[in-house]
């Protein structure tokens, strides 16, 4: 099989027929094998019964449903995990992603050996206040930290080699981030693309301003995880240093001024009527927290039978 059509969706039972003919239209055009995976993340309307009248219309159209609303990143796993084509492309559901772009994502894949590539909507028809400016800032940030210079990491139109979202393992809200973590599983030939973006014609998105803040939050949690997921202690322990470097020179410092007026007899304060006590104390506690930390980090990386140490590209 050529191409696996992605799909998550959740209360877009409108759009769903014509998208459904748009793919389908492409596909026979280009006389593409494929298939359509849908997958309902806890759909209310009746975007489920769709996909089943859809199911039976055409043999190509899989269909998975959530019980409850679980996420994007749940979907998109979902899917990744049933998808067998060799290329597998991924699209929003509300026909703001056009099929049409499908063909040249796949050769960019096929013959240009890409491992991924990304759509870049260059032009959008969002708000510019809401949506548009945050994400520029969105994206600037994600580039500065993965390396990776895409221009719209968001964009849900994309196309991988099988093998990659084979390795991949997307969750919580970490969508946004799948070219940075196919990276850091080393797939690092990444590409982008143009696409079109059409102004949404049913419903309303089911996006928010929060998920800015819960992008931001995601990214500075998969920075860690890729420079210390596997070496807890380098930063746990780096931490505790300097918390008992800080604890180590109030207190010498406490310890110096206290001698040095006592050889002076000049009147002093107890040392615990003194701020800096506090703040060693403190620095020695956060210390010896932090490097507790980090043991206990190592200790459950190395004894976690799921642990992915590394990954084989061959054999001879």
């Amino acid at each position: 099989m050529q191409i696996s059509v992605v799909i998550p969706l959740l209360n877009e039972a409108a759009s769903l027929p014509e998208l459904h003919r748009w793919i389908v239209e492409v596909m026979d055009k280009h006389q593409f094998s494929y298939e359509i995976i849908f997958i309902d993340d806890g759909s209310t309307d009746d975007s489920w019964q769709i996909l089943k009248a859809l199911t039976n219309e055409n043999t190509h159209v899989k269909g998975i449903k959530f019980r409850r609303n679980y996420g994007k990143s749940q979907a998109l796993n979902a899917g990744f995990k049933k998808a067998q084509g060799d290329v597998i492309i991924t699209m929003d559901s509300d026909l703001q992603d056009n099929p049409e772009e499908i063909p040249e994502l796949y050769n960019m894949i096929v013959n240009d050996n890409y491992d991924l590539v990304s759509g870049w909507k260059k032009v959008r028809y969002d708000s510019k206040i809401r949506k548009n400016i945050p994400s520029k800032l969105f994206n600037w940030a994600a580039r500065k930290v993965s390396g990776i210079y895409l221009h719209d990491f968001n964009c849900g139109l994309k196309a991988y080699k099988n093998q990659v979202v084979k390795d991949v393992n997307v969750y919580g809200e970490m969508h946004r981030y799948i070219p940075f973590l196919a990276k850091n599983e080393g797939y690092t030939n990444i590409g982008e693309k143009v696409v079109k973006h059409q102004a949404r014609k049913y419903g309303e998105t089911k996006f928010g301003s929060d998920r800015f803040v819960k992008g931001v939050l995601d990214l500075i949690t998969l920075w860690f995880l890729t420079r210390f997921g596997k070496r807890p202690m380098h930063f746990f322990g780096a931490m505790g240093i300097l918390m008992f470097l800080i604890g180590g020179l109030a207190t010498f410092g406490i310890l110096a001024v206290k001698a040095y007026k006592l050889l002076r007899h000049i009147p002093t304060h107890l040392v615990t009527d003194r701020p800096w006590f506090y703040i060693a104390l403190a620095a020695m506690i956060l210390g010896s927290q932090f490097f507790l930390a980090g043991f206990l980090g190592e200790i459950l990386i190395k004894n976690n039978p799921n642990t992915k140490h590394y990954d084989i590209a061959e054999e001879l």
